[in-house]
């Protein structure tokens, strides 16, 4: 059997499946645990062009999309296109920025072989393809994520400098906005990317289980989320200092004001009498 090539994308934070699933004619109610896939009939009137029965995509509600068997670049930027259209905030020019090429080889061996370019699987499973399509697409979810909260970082890094050297001062507005990123950050990981949730192919079938934790464990996938989900308290706890720091501050300043408003309410007494 020759081998089946995967290529992964993170695009954006979200994609409405339904939108696309009622475009392409599909009478189904999409989970955000679900992927859409695209073959055959509906994917070569997407892409106007004839495919093989073995080429398919598959449209994570998380903002990845994983193509199966399409080595020509004008196939996937057709189709980036197409899901352009639905939504708006996918950069187009950036497609490539978070991606992942992956492969499944299928030979005579004794033992599953996974390595950081391909894994080697003793004979084929319908389901190989939307599990290792599904961990490749919280891969480089996550390597999108990680990139965001690293940004993240290097805004309190500047908040940081300016208190060190004794000039924070913070706004409302902008300790708000950072926060919402931090809120956003942890939202897009916990609640669309998923990382603890599984295929329901794996709840039936305990093969299809033992592959799937076997690629989620190759690729780090717990470990990695582990570690945001840390890196995200402690921007919390960061968080929380500035404000209580900055609200110390203005706490400050207001009591200053009262202080020298009633020595001039006093000076004035004294004008008068």
């Amino acid at each position: 059997m020759t081998p089946i090539h995967f290529k992964a994308f993170a695009i954006t934070n979200e994609i409405d499946l339904n939108q696309i699933a009622i475009q392409c004619g599909i009478p189904k109610k999409f989970t955000w645990e679900q992927p859409l896939i695209l073959k055959g009939d509906i994917l070569q009137s997407i892409l106007q062009k004839k495919l093989n029965d073995s080429q398919m995509v598959m449209v994570f509600s998380f903002g990845s999309v994983v193509f199966i068997n399409h080595s020509h670049n004008d196939e996937i930027t057709c189709f980036l296109k197409y899901l352009y259209s639905f939504e708006p905030d996918i950069e187009i020019k950036n497609t490539n920025r978070y991606t992942d090429d992956y492969s499944l080889h299928i030979k005579e061996t004794e033992n599953i072989e996974l390595t950081d370019e391909y894994i080697v699987v003793p004979e084929y499973e319908v389901y190989f393809p939307e599990l290792i399509s599904t961990v490749l697409a919280k891969s480089v979810a996550l390597e999108k994520t990680e990139e965001q909260l690293g940004k993240i970082h290097d805004k309190l890094e500047t908040m940081i400098d300016r208190l060190e050297k004794g000039r924070l001062r913070i706004g409302n507005k902008e300790l708000a906005r950072t926060t919402a990123k931090i809120v956003r950050h942890e939202y897009n990981t916990l609640a669309y990317i998923m990382i603890l949730d599984k295929p329901d192919i794996t709840w039936t079938s305990s093969t299809a289980n033992e592959f799937y934790d076997k690629m989620v464990e190759f690729f780090e996938l717990n470990d990695r989320y582990i570690i945001l989900k840390n890196k995200t308290d402690i921007l919390y706890n960061i968080m929380n200092g500035f404000s209580t720091i900055s609200h110390s501050i203005r706490g400050l300043f207001v009591e200053w004001i009262i202080v020298f408003l009633i020595l001039f309410e006093i000076i004035l007494t004294i004008i008068k009498y």
